[in-house]
């Protein structure tokens, strides 16, 4: 803990996202002091199931929402002690030897790397994968996108000479440094994750060089600070140390207070995540779940991804008219319709498989499914049905942690799904126990502000911080009624991938 005579500091946590990066500053007591937030440019989508972002706009949303920061705030940049990191996890950015970026990164939800998980299972084989990386090969993690270049686009990869990850690129452009943390590189499927290193045995399998990793560190260390270019395109001063950060799930998590073994968060944002937190690496013998790095030193978390969580709800907004244009922010119109229906849907289920699937099934090749729809249904029992089949899906998760014996001793809900009152409900209904929900839930940005206080010495440890600054605002109950019928439904959930399984066509 810092000296109570020093002068205190500000905080600034950057978040690069899908959809935009943004920028939180928060104060030593954790209470946040502004945000903003610029957006980036829709991922391109050059054939069904890929999914491409340029390095090169996170960097100017970066660049913008710094500058927007301190703009409205009037913050003196000198008084910001220190800066952390989070951002989309897997992404691919590939770099020639001088730092310049040669092709779109292949980002976290693209799904065309399925040849490459095959070969991975063909050549070193799924066992000996999880012994290496604790986790399968998946086509969202980071290898499998550098073997698909590799394979496709060999003139690219005469050049390539190393690689990041989004967040990673944009600490490239702040300081210089080619960095990163054991979180987020945790889902490169190139670290061994039950000692926190670099896989030298995976590196040899897949005929890799270890010059074109990143160096690794622990989230709340200090690894660089803003150099005098990026001073002068952001705003920031000159020297301002920068801490590793963390991958936004671990980040996310963190500021929400997930950190000792029995904490569990449930988060839906474009994807859906649940995750808990543990003193020991556990491993899915069925590689259902992600078996990471946290972002504290000698932690390590499980975690089960839903590809599309708020994506599902974004998707029917963006392409079915709402009923009322104009007469509110359109999620608060739809929840609205929703809570016209009682819990059940009128038996109308959603599989929420838009962008493939990883928990359980671990099929890219899985297409969602509106199931069983009758005359007599509406547009808020559709709607009804798509919060109850996310809940559903992150459920699938928690079914895992009971089976591999990982306590659940609370959970608490964030991301948009946490700001709707009905699925909040929803959720607590469906998991069967209650939820919570933190007085400052800030996402990813406001972890990887914490990460930035431990790192310039605000609080002594990542548990510290969180013991600090995060608490509780709302607990929402279950109903009694309500779980039962959706225990019922649940079962019904559970049979609808196995029975449409063998009609997927493939991407």
């Amino acid at each position: 803990m810092r000296d109570q005579g020093e002068r205190a500091i500000k905080l600034l946590g950057i978040d690069v996202g899908t959809g935009g990066t943004r920028a939180l500053l928060i104060d030593e007591s954790g209470a946040v002091t502004a945000s903003a937030i610029h957006e980036h440019e829709p991922f391109a989508s050059p054939r069904s199931g890929w999914a491409e972002q340029e390095p090169q706009d996170w960097w100017k949303a970066c660049q913008a929402a710094v500058r927007k920061l301190l703009r409205e705030t009037a913050v003196p940049a000198s008084e910001i002690g220190c800066i952390g990191l989070s951002g989309q996890m897997h992404g691919a950015v590939l770099l020639d030897s001088s730092n310049q970026v040669l092709r779109p990164a292949l980002i976290w939800c693209d799904q065309r790397t399925a040849a490459e998980c095959r070969y991975l299972n063909d050549t070193i084989g799924p066992q000996r994968l999880v012994e290496l990386t604790s986790n399968p090969a998946l086509t969202n993690f980071t290898l499998t996108k550098l073997l698909w270049v590799r394979t496709h686009e060999p003139d690219i990869w005469k050049r390539f000479h190393s690689f990041l990850l989004p967040k990673d690129y944009v600490r490239l452009c702040l300081t210089g440094v080619r960095a990163i943390d054991v979180a987020d590189a945790s889902g490169t499927l190139l670290l061994d994750v039950a000692h926190r290193r670099w896989s030298a045995a995976m590196l040899d399998a897949v005929g890799l060089s270890p010059d074109c990793l990143p160096t690794l560190y622990e989230s709340q260390e200090i690894v660089g600070q803003i150099t005098e270019e990026a001073a002068a395109s952001t705003g920031l001063k000159a020297g301002t140390p920068v801490v590793a950060g963390a991958g936004d799930q671990a980040a996310g998590a963190t500021g929400m207070g997930i950190v000792r073994p029995g904490d569990v968060s449930a988060t839906i944002g474009t994807s859906g995540v649940v995750f808990a937190a543990s003193d020991a690496p556990v491993t899915d013998p069925l590689g259902r779940l992600h078996t990471f790095c946290h972002a504290i030193p000698g932690r390590w978390h499980v975690m089960g991804v839903t590809q599309a969580a708020g994506l599902s709800l974004r998707w029917f907004r963006d392409n079915f008219e709402l009923p009322a244009k104009g007469a509110g922010e359109p999620y608060d119109l739809l929840s609205a319709e929703a809570a016209q229906v009682p819990p059940g849907a009128g038996g109308v289920l959603w599989a929420p498989y838009l962008m493939g699937e990883r928990t359980p099934h671990l099929d890219p090749d899985a297409r969602a499914a509106l199931v069983g729809l009758a005359a007599d249904h509406t547009r808020a029992h559709v709607i009804r049905a798509i919060l109850e089949g996310v809940a559903f899906s992150l459920k699938d998760t928690l079914t895992i942690f009971k089976e591999l014996r990982i306590p659940v001793r609370a959970i608490r809900v964030g991301g948009g799904g946490a700001r709707s009152s009905l699925w909040r409900q929803i959720q607590a209904d469906v998991y069967g126990q209650a939820v919570e929900t933190v007085q400052a839930e800030e996402g990813a940005a406001y972890g990887a502000a914490l990460l930035a206080g431990v790192g310039a010495g605000v609080w002594p440890s990542v548990d510290a911080a969180c013991d600090a600054v995060v608490h509780v605002a709302k607990r929402t109950a279950p109903d009694e009624k309500a779980i039962r019928v959706m225990q019922e439904a649940y079962v019904h959930y559970r049979r609808i991938y196995p029975a449409l399984q063998n009609i997927f066509l493939p991407v």
